[in-house]
């Protein structure tokens, strides 16, 4: 499984550099794009839960949020219900680059899936669903083991 594993890894440092190249241009960065469509999808999105979605620890989440802030992307409120939480949300720049980002995303994935078959894809598709839940599963029971500590 190692060679599964670097292929993994491989990949996707390829891709965040496919994405950082081709969103220079709208002042992002190769690893926000998952911030922009989560955030503008989901307006008012707690940093606890974008922390949680994205599988990224707290701290980096809040790092590269102050780096949107800054940029003018996003901006945070803190919640009336919870003051130790912040909402975040979407600025008109985030809700204008967003198809951007999605049209980077189809990009990158037309440019690997080129050469195979609809069937090919289809099923290697069905096979990596099944292994991102595997993963997802261990961070879910690993969470519920932390908890009841």
């Amino acid at each position: 499984m190692p060679s599964f594993m670097r292929n993994l890894n491989v990949t996707a440092r390829c891709a965040n550099q496919f994405r950082a190249d081709k969103l220079a241009g709208v002042g992002l960065t190769g690893c926000q794009h998952s911030y922009i469509i989560h955030i503008c999808n989901n307006p008012g999105i707690s940093q606890e839960n974008l922390s949680k979605i994205l599988y990224i620890n707290k701290s980096n989440v809040a790092r590269q949020l102050s780096i949107l802030e800054e940029n003018g992307f996003i901006y945070r409120e803190q919640s009336p219900n919870d003051k130790r939480n912040m909402l975040v949300y979407p600025t008109d720049k985030a809700n204008k680059v967003l198809p951007v980002v999605r049209q980077v995303l189809k990009e990158w994935s037309s440019y690997l899936s080129e050469g195979f078959t609809e069937e090919e894809i289809s099923k290697f598709n069905e096979m990596m669903d099944k292994i991102c839940q595997k993963a997802q599963d261990y961070i879910i029971e690993r969470d519920k083991n932390e908890n009841a500590l």
